[in-house]
């Protein structure tokens, strides 16, 4: 399946990895995961990481992105990861670079690179980067590991989530050959500074259920947004999770007013809202897709197409 992905990788000295803005575990960890195997295995190469910062997941090691030049894109390779649309990616400059490849779970949205693999089969990005070592028979490092198994992790909802498979495991077992703290891991993802205990406490009293009670949403304005001590990934991605063990629920999203737009988060345990996502622009997979849309007025719009989708309507 990485064939033509290894060849790109063999061919070129200089290599710059990119994945969606606002990362999470899983873009970091397939970002961070693939640097360092390319280093490992090829330690001739010149290997760079580039995009936005996350301050909720600043305790991965090697997490500090790389100060790239304009420059370093003449002749290289641009690796693109866990990103669906070219709206999404962090850092447009990919697009000079001497060849363009991606690796992605996501449902497809559209054609990004030269060459491409995309497999929604895969619980996570990671998960694709830990079968592209283990096929091409690379070495894997402790850092390396653990910074893929961070990523399945976070992606698998800690291996609850429907996505999650038999080769989820196989390929998890793989990454637990090396020697990494799975603790420290869990230690940094799961457990919270007490002022964002407080906060998930504020958010759980800003949910709002729908007429039928199968669609619950919160709702945060620009100006609520600034008055907490927290960054726009937390106030919405991070947040969105906090109805999504409501009993009755089947489909719950988190609208957070930024200075790019309302920044929009849907879950679902039971419905495939990606069709939804797509249409105001956004995507993800089945379960779990996220957009970035104009207005109040559209989020209310899309609020009642979800409502539409959970009483068999769409």
């Amino acid at each position: 399946m990485f064939e033509q992905i290894l060849n790109c990788i063999e061919s070129y000295d200089t290599i710059i990895i990119h994945r969606h803005k606002k990362p999470d575990g899983d873009a970091l960890g397939s970002q961070i995961g693939l640097k360092n195997l390319i280093k490992d295995n090829y330690p001739q190469k010149r290997v760079l990481c580039v995009g936005d910062a996350s301050e909720r997941f600043g305790f991965m090691e090697d997490s500090i992105m790389d100060d790239v030049s304009d420059a370093d894109y003449s002749g290289a390779l641009a690796i693109i990861l866990d990103t669906s649309a070219k709206a999404l990616i962090s850092d447009e400059r990919y697009t000079m670079a001497d060849r363009v490849v991606r690796i992605d779970h996501h449902i497809f949205c559209e054609e990004i690179a030269e060459i491409e693999v995309t497999d929604t089969s895969y619980e996570s990005c990671c998960g694709l980067i830990t079968a592209l070592a283990m096929e091409c028979g690379w070495k894997l490092s402790p850092l390396a590991a653990k910074s893929l198994y961070t990523g399945m992790i976070t992606d698998s909802g800690r291996f609850r989530y429907d996505s999650t498979s038999s080769q989820t495991f196989r390929l998890a077992a793989f990454l637990m050959e090396q020697k990494f703290s799975t603790e420290d891991i869990y230690r940094n993802l799961y457990t919270d500074d007490f002022r964002f205990i407080k906060l998930r406490a504020q958010f759980v009293l800003k949910i709002q259920i729908c007429e039928g009670g199968k669609v619950a949403y919160i709702y945060t304005t620009r100006e609520e947004a600034e008055g907490y001590e927290a960054d726009s990934f937390t106030l919405s991605r991070g947040m969105v999770n906090t109805m999504g063990e409501i009993r009755g629920v089947e489909v719950w999203v988190n609208f957070t007013e930024a200075e790019e737009g309302v920044l929009t988060e849907i879950r679902s345990s039971v419905h495939n809202i990606n069709p939804i996502a797509k249409k105001y622009g956004g995507g993800g997979h089945a379960k779990a897709s996220g957009a970035t849309l104009k207005d109040r007025e559209e989020a209310m719009q899309m609020l009642s197409d979800l409502k539409d989708v959970t009483e068999g309507r769409i």
